[in-house]
C-alpha cells in the first residue's frame, strides 16, 4: 500500500452556490456577450456555467474529462458537449476560437498560454479559481492547483486588456483570484455587480 498522498483535483466545487447556480463572476461578466455567442465553458464539470449562459441565448460548448458530469447537460438547449482530456500531451482545442472562454475552480499551468489562445480577437476571458492561501481553509490546498498573487495578470498576452481582476478572501471563506480580460481593446463600461 502506497503512503503517497492522493492528488487533489484540479477543479473544485466549493465556489459553487447553491444548487450549483454560476458564480457571481462569471453572472457578471456574461454581460459583455452579444446574444448568439460561443462560449467555451472548460473543464466544465455538471455545467452550472453552461447551464446559464445556454439560457441567456449564448450556443456552450462544455468540455470536461468527465463523461458522467457531462451527461448531466444531455439535451439542455443550446449546450454541445465534449468529453476531452484537458491535460494530455496533445492539445484537443488547438486552431479553435470562441467568443468567450470561462474557467472556474480549475488551474493546470502548462495549459494557460493555449487558453487564452482559445479567445477570439475581440473577445472575452473569464476565469476564476483558488489563490495562495486557500491551505488555510481547507482544500484546494496543494500550491500546484493555487494561483500565485497576480499570476493570471502575469500570464496575460500582449494584446490584451484588463475588464476587471481581484484577489483575496472571500465570504466562504476561500482565497480567490478573478480575471476578466478582453482579447484587444477594452469594451470600455463595466458591467454592473450582481
Amino acid at each position: 500500500m502506497s503512503s503517497d498522498p492522493v492528488p487533489e483535483p484540479r477543479r473544485h466545487p466549493s465556489l459553487q452556490g447553491a444548487g450549483g447556480a454560476p458564480s457571481d463572476w462569471v453572472r457578471r461578466f456574461t454581460a459583455l456577450l452579444a446574444d448568439g455567442a460561443r462560449v467555451l465553458d472548460f473543464a466544465a464539470g455538471g455545467g452550472r456555467h453552461a447551464r446559464w449562459l445556454a439560457a441567456r441565448g449564448c450556443s456552450v460548448t462544455a468540455v470536461d474529462r468527465d463523461a458522467a458530469a457531462l451527461a448531466t447537460l444531455d439535451g439542455v438547449a443550446g449546450i454541445a458537449t465534449r468529453v476531452l482530456e484537458l491535460e494530455g500531451a496533445d492539445w484537443p482545442l488547438g486552431g479553435e476560437r470562441f467568443d468567450a472562454v470561462v474557467v472556474a475552480n480549475y488551474l493546470y499551468r502548462p495549459r494557460l498560454a493555449e487558453l487564452f489562445e482559445l479567445v477570439r480577437p475581440g473577445g472575452v476571458l473569464i476565469y476564476e479559481t483558488f489563490m495562495l492561501g486557500n491551505e488555510r481553509f481547507g482544500k484546494p490546498s496543494n500550491p500546484d492547483f493555487l494561483l500565485r498573487p497576480r499570476e493570471l495578470l502575469d500570464c496575460l498576452p500582449e494584446g490584451w486588456s484588463v475588464v476587471a481582476f481581484e484577489q483575496g478572501e472571500i465570504e466562504r471563506p476561500a482565497m480567490i483570484q478573478r480575471l476578466c480580460a478582453t482579447r484587444g481593446a477594452s469594451p470600455g463600461r463595466l458591467p454592473q455587480s450582481v
